[in-house]
């Protein structure tokens, strides 16, 4: 009764805790019992997936608990942005690694000294250090999270041996309870990092790894280029990433991508350091919206609105492809993941791989060719997924991959079409592979086809109507279900058990095809599904203003985007368009700290968008809220408006008006863009100087007025976004005069 009541007691802080200071209402899976554990001082093992809440297992815990928590991270070039996060949600936290000064880390140790803070970050080998260990033997601390903790194992896919001297924290702190944090970890690796950092009857718990909201999809490569575009052209103004396998190839899709007027960046090892971190770091900041990578790109990156993640190639494994797929949709939003692939990936890889002692090789290409496995089994790619990290889906997800959502249809007649095809594998003597076998049953002239006399079998030209493309890939679908195999170095084709049943006609494999549609339908239909419920009643043109606000509102305070509002709040923020400070506070997202930092600046805007566009507010809609395309009349305008337009009229100024009406400038500058649209006016000089008007009209000229931003950063930022938007909106308008 009374662990009970304690655990009840213990929930009831954290929730009063994670709605204050982050604005959430309720845990996601596994969450509460994980936090729970450290507030009962229980060793704890936690495996979650990327984008599940980890960080939050121990950040909430420390806030509720007396003393300083300490978190130890691998990932210095993340510290100072968790950190960073933190603070912007009014939580006292520090970090402590090489990237600090003596001056920066006396600081730190002054305010450990003074109790201020509540988290500290540091690198296993700076907690090692015998100073700071004097230190927090000294300080109070409440208990230790081992971030990444597989990286103590040497069976986990990222070993560091720094890690291992963490055994000794339990010597040096023997009553403060020790709590392991990790996105993967096998069974053997659970029990690996429990011993290994000592944990004393550890309560393990192990989320979900299927990730709902991502969308998978896998196709053959056909015009690699024009595939990728399809998938941008579904996100506009929207972050991505695109892997590819070698750096030339990161280099030309990146070229290509700024050809068709994207703006990508690459990422690979062989770029300069500096160039490599600044391109990385326009990322995160929203400065552009693609960066095309090699796999080097992710590790320590935290940002959780990357809407789609493009593999140009095969993935190095599955365990890769579930990380390197678990960058987009961090942020709980629908996101989606593509794979292009090609037979030809695999030889790639090979060569890359060559210099690998033999074993390792081998290890290496069987986990490549069980990524082209899983291109080839057209079962649910989410059931396949965690399927592979030893957990199971009862039913398929619906509508989450290319499977369920019928990209594909059943080929007719497949038992003939399978028959056709093992029979040729059978009648070659299973001694060729599957870029021969489909040459053989096209009907080719291929000089090794006719040497070997196989344009006698009987089997020759049995598909000539399918491309080679098609045959390979049924080839490897009756390989991914068993009724053949692929054996010894050269991968030759083999029939099974089950595959001789087939050519009884004991068995019937099913083989598919891509769904036979247009490209618009096509396209329509992916766009459609991009939406997704969790735009449902979000005004979508007021989310765009207020990602143009989130990244003003980060540069003021030198934060990233994502720290300011993630997409969630904003699209919340669209939906509700809340005009009060206490409605604001109702809005997933919005803690206390952030409600007083800039609370009113956003409420400011969307009663501004609301007002200029007749609008109601404090809604939560179900359907889309479409923008108005007619212009209000002025009998339709509402009367503060309608008193705004006439003090334009009269010449008073935004501040003068601002201050008539009561109103923040921000939002008087919203009746002002109304009023332009309304006169249709077309001279922004009554409110911008001539002189500026003609320095952002010329940077107009070269840049375009599609974003804001680039228009800001051209006019080296002296210029107010206020400013821009009057000339921008006269611009508009001057042009929508020439095409009447």
């Amino acid at each position: 009764m009374t662990n009970r009541m304690e655990t009840e007691s213990h929930t009831e802080s954290l929730r009063e805790i994670i709605e204050e200071y982050w604005g959430y209402d309720e845990f996601r899976p596994l969450q509460e019992a994980a936090m729970v554990s450290v507030m009962a001082a229980r060793d704890s093992l936690v495996v979650l997936p990327t984008g599940g809440g980890k960080s939050l297992c121990y950040q909430v815990p420390a806030m509720a608990m007396e003393g300083l928590a300490v978190v130890v991270s691998p990932l210095i070039s993340l510290m100072k942005d968790q950190v960073d996060a933190l603070k912007a949600c009014g939580i006292p936290a520090a970090y402590l690694n090489s990237t600090l000064s003596w001056d920066e880390s006396r600081e730190v140790f002054d305010e450990m000294q003074a109790g201020t803070l509540k988290l500290l970050y540091v690198a296993p080998e700076r907690l090692m250090n015998s100073y700071l260990l004097e230190k927090l033997v000294q300080a109070k601390v409440s208990f230790i999270a081992i971030d990444e903790a597989h990286c103590v194992s040497m069976w986990g896919h990222d070993f560091r041996p720094h890690y291992r001297e963490l055994k000794q924290i339990r010597e040096i702190f023997p009553n403060i309870s020790i709590h392991g944090y990790t996105a993967t970890a096998t069974e053997q690796v659970r029990e690996d990092i429990a011993n290994q950092l000592q944990l004393i009857e550890p309560e393990i718990l192990v989320g979900p790894f299927d990730r709902p909201n991502l969308s998978y999809s896998v196709e053959q490569i056909n015009d690699r280029l024009q595939q990728i575009r399809a998938v941008v052209e579904r996100h506009p103004d929207e972050s991505g990433i695109v892997y590819c396998i070698s750096r030339k190839e990161v280099e030309n899709v990146s070229n290509a991508l700024n050809e068709m007027g994207y703006r990508a960046l690459p990422y690979h090892a062989g770029l300069p350091d500096d160039d490599r971190s600044g391109n990385q770091e326009s990322f995160i900041q929203d400065r552009t919206d693609i960066i095309v990578a090699t796999i080097a790109f992710g590790m320590g990156v935290d940002k959780p609105n990357v809407r789609y993640v493009i593999h140009s190639g095969l993935p190095k494994s599955i365990e890769n492809y579930q990380q390197e797929s678990g960058r987009a949709g961090r942020d709980g939003l629908e996101a989606e993941c593509c794979l292009f692939y090609s037979e030809a990936d695999l030889y790639s890889w090979e060569r890359i791989l060559s210099d690998q002692p033999e074993a390792v090789n081998q290890a290496s290409m069987n986990s490549i060719r069980a990524m082209l496995g899983y291109c080839h089994a057209y079962v649910c790619r989410h059931q396949q997924l965690v399927a592979h990290f030893g957990q199971s889906l009862e039913e398929t997800c619906g509508h989450g991959c290319d499977v369920c959502r019928g990209d594909y249809e059943l080929v007719k007649d497949s038992l003939v079409v399978s028959q056709k095809i093992l029979s040729s594998v059978y009648r070659q003597d299973q001694r060729f592979g599957t870029s021969y076998t489909a040459s053989v049953l096209k009907g080719s002239r291929d000089k090794k086809v006719l040497g070997n006399q196989h344009d006698q079998l009987s089997t020759y030209g049995l598909l000539k109507k399918e491309s080679l493309a098609t045959i390979r890939n049924w080839i490897n679908q009756l390989v991914a279900q068993h009724y053949l195999q692929k054996a010894g170095e050269y991968q030759l084709l083999r029939l099974t058990e089950i595959g001789w049943e087939v050519m009884k006609g004991d068995r019937e494999p099913k083989l598919i095809q891509p769904r036979i549609e247009s490209k618009s339908e096509r396209a329509s239909r992916r766009s459609q599904e991009v939406q997704g419920d969790a735009w449902a009643g979000v005004d979508q043109d007021l989310f765009q203003e207020l990602r143009q606000l989130r990244l003003e509102t980060a540069e003021d305070r030198q934060l990233k985007p994502y720290m300011v509002f993630s997409d969630e709040t904003l699209r919340g923020l669209a939906r509700l368009r809340p005009s009060s400070m206490d409605n604001l506070l109702q809005v997933k997202g919005v803690g206390q700290k952030k409600s007083e930092d800039y609370g009113q600046r956003f409420l400011d805007a969307i009663s501004a968008y609301c007002d200029s566009n007749d609008l109601e507010q404090d809604v939560d809609t179900r359907t889309r809220v479409r923008r108005p395309k007619a212009k209000a009349k002025s009998s339709e305008l509402n009367k503060l408006v309608k008193t705004a337009f006439d003090l334009f009229a009269d010449g008073k100024t935004t501040f003068q008006i601002a201050e008539e009406l009561d109103r923040s400038v921000t939002t008087v500058n919203g009746y002002l863009s109304r009023y332009i649209q309304h006169h249709q006016l077309t001279d922004a000089t009554p409110w911008v100087d001539e002189e500026v008007t003609r320095r952002i009209e010329t940077v107009v000229d070269e840049v375009g007025a599609e974003r804001l931003k680039p228009i800001f950063e051209e006019l080296k930022q002296e210029v107010s976004y206020d400013q821009i938007r009057i000339v921008v909106e006269c611009r508009l308008q001057r042009e929508q005069k020439r095409t009447e």
